[in-house]
């Protein structure tokens, strides 16, 4: 069985409040789930103690059972300290998509155009 620790959405709308549980990967996100280890609650402030909620002793279980957690629930197993920091690289998270890039172009070549007329007269 391919085990996954990961968030299930509770909460009503607008209003998102997610339990860290252990669940079987073929389940649906908010479906059966085999145990809670904790809750997560983003819409408090990110240095609150409250934000992040996990039961490590359940936590570290699972993990040493071959559950693989989810890149969210990494990012906290990171800050808790239980998991090594990844190597993240998201190369193409700045770059402008292909109608700024061109509207980019099009910006410099009407200033170095004026530019050139400014410096004629």
């Amino acid at each position: 069985m391919a085990m996954k620790i990961r968030l299930a959405r509770g909460g009503s709308k607008k209003r998102p409040h997610y339990s860290v549980v252990a669940a079987d990967s073929r389940m649906p996100r908010d479906g059966r789930f085999i145990e809670k280890l904790g809750t997560y609650n983003p819409l408090l402030p990110k240095d609150s103690e409250d934000r992040v909620k996990l039961n490590m002793e359940r936590v570290q279980y699972w993990l040493d059972h071959g559950a693989q957690p989810t890149d969210r629930v990494s990012r906290f197993l990171e800050a808790a300290g239980v998991l090594e920091k990844k190597e993240r690289a998201n190369l193409k998270k700045g770059t402008p998509g292909k109608a700024a890039q061109e509207r980019a172009a099009a910006k410099a070549e009407k200033e170095a155009a004026a530019s050139e007329e400014a410096a004629a007269e």
